[in-house]
């Protein structure tokens, strides 16, 4: 059966690669794609150190690559530009991973029976990457993604990295892509793992093999207004999870099946789609892709970690970066009503980190907060998150891992 890497705009060459992610043996060092020479060093790996107000260090990693990448980084949006590098480890039967690879950045070979292509058994994270002003590289709260892509390969019968593992794979390939990662205020370096059932299935099974990528791209803001609000519709029609279901992990099916309210909503004109319970269709679910938080006389209110709803990670820290500002939040059911007369409302995650909201539209009923401007809370607390995940203040949650070059 063959699953291989192929390059780009060299799909014929794919069933040597093929092999390799058969027989799990080593690529040569040395790699040709597109009539150009990539050289990937060994790589070794340094047990981080964390101390208070420091980041933790990584190894030390270099290449033979041009340090300038024509992109306009006044204009990026959020969208895939391709980059030098992936990384790819794969896992047999015996529920271990192999010691992964960095190797170019191109298509894979999978066989149509895969388990992720025809039993949806995938998972995927989301975390960035930032540029500092003297140069520097940071990750953000990365052993947070490698435990939450755990919990959810448990759900999805899945074997999963180590968190040891999948922070080490991650800081691999962003040094290895270093030079994509944006300029200081420009944008950030988008990470995605992926994990998926890369073994050939028919019937209903888990897959007998797996396949652990990390790629990256530059990214912009998510949604096109920047940190300008954004305008939702609450969505009345479909549900985005229901109890029992997998709406509390990243499984890739939990956004395929948003993309039909999604596409009404946008053309509608609205940013996107928030979404309610299923059980008493009153209650604040989460948007499409992104947790919410309603603000109401300095209280800040998010719906409770319940099963149908992501532990983002952004609110996680959002959370914490609250309280720590003396602000009392609390996480519990959020009722459509609160939201139409909160003072304030805003977004968080990985791709949007904080994104104010605008208006609210409900059974065609519009609430506009603030004057369609940016909320005192949410300004706030962006500016200290953001802060902390650039570098432009210190570090005192212990949050940040810089990457040594």
């Amino acid at each position: 059966m063959d699953r291989g890497l192929a390059s780009r705009g060299a799909l014929p060459t794919a069933p040597p690669l093929a092999g390799w992610l058969t027989r799990h043996s080593l690529l040569p060092w040395w790699h040709k794609i597109q009539n150009h020479i990539y050289p990937v060093p060994s790589l070794s790996y340094k047990a981080p150190s964390v101390a208070k107000c420091h980041a933790s260090l990584a190894t030390n990693y270099t290449r033979e690559t041009s340090e300038v990448v024509d992109l306009d980084w006044e204009n990026l949006g959020f969208g895939l530009v391709d980059t030098d590098f992936m990384y790819v480890a794969k896992c047999g039967p015996d529920g271990n991973f192999s010691k992964g690879e960095v190797l170019p950045f191109g298509p894979i070979a999978v066989s149509p029976s895969a388990g992720v292509l025809n039993y949806g058994q995938g998972l995927f994270e989301g975390l960035k990457a930032y540029r500092k002003t003297d140069g520097s590289i940071l990750l953000f709260r990365p052993e947070e993604n490698a435990s939450r892509m755990i919990t959810g390969a448990g759900r999805m019968c899945m074997p999963a990295p180590t968190v040891e593992q999948f922070v080490d794979a991650v800081k691999q390939t962003v040094l290895a892509n270093k030079r994509w990662v944006p300029p200081t205020g420009k944008g950030s370096l988008y990470i995605r793992p992926l994990l998926m059932g890369s073994g050939a299935v028919l019937g209903l099974a888990p897959a007998p093999e797996y396949t652990f990528i990390i790629f990256v791209s530059p990214v912009g803001n998510y949604f096109k207004e920047g940190l300008s609000p954004i305008n939702l519709i609450v969505e009345d029609k479909f549900h985005r999870a229901s109890p029992g279901g997998t709406g509390g992990v990243k499984t890739i099916g939990n956004y395929a099946s948003v993309l039909k309210a999604q596409k009404i909503a946008k053309g509608k004109g609205y940013s996107d789609v928030l979404y309610l319970d299923v059980v008493h269709d009153k209650y604040l679910e989460e948007v499409s892709s992104c947790n919410i938080f309603v603000v109401k006389d300095n209280v800040i209110s998010t719906p409770a970690i319940k099963g149908t709803i992501l532990p983002g990670i952004t609110r996680k820290s959002i959370i914490e970066v609250a309280q720590s500002k003396g602000f009392k939040v609390e996480e519990r059911l959020v009722s459509v009503d609160e939201l139409l007369n909160a003072d304030e409302v805003f977004c968080t995650g990985t791709a949007v980190v904080v994104s104010p909201v605008g208006s609210i539209t409900y059974l065609g009923k519009r609430v506009e907060y603030g004057n369609q401007g940016v909320g005192v809370v949410s300004q706030q607390l962006s500016k200290s998150l953001t802060g902390l995940q650039m570098g432009l203040v210190e570090d005192c949650m212990g949050w940040t891992v810089r990457l040594n070059q």
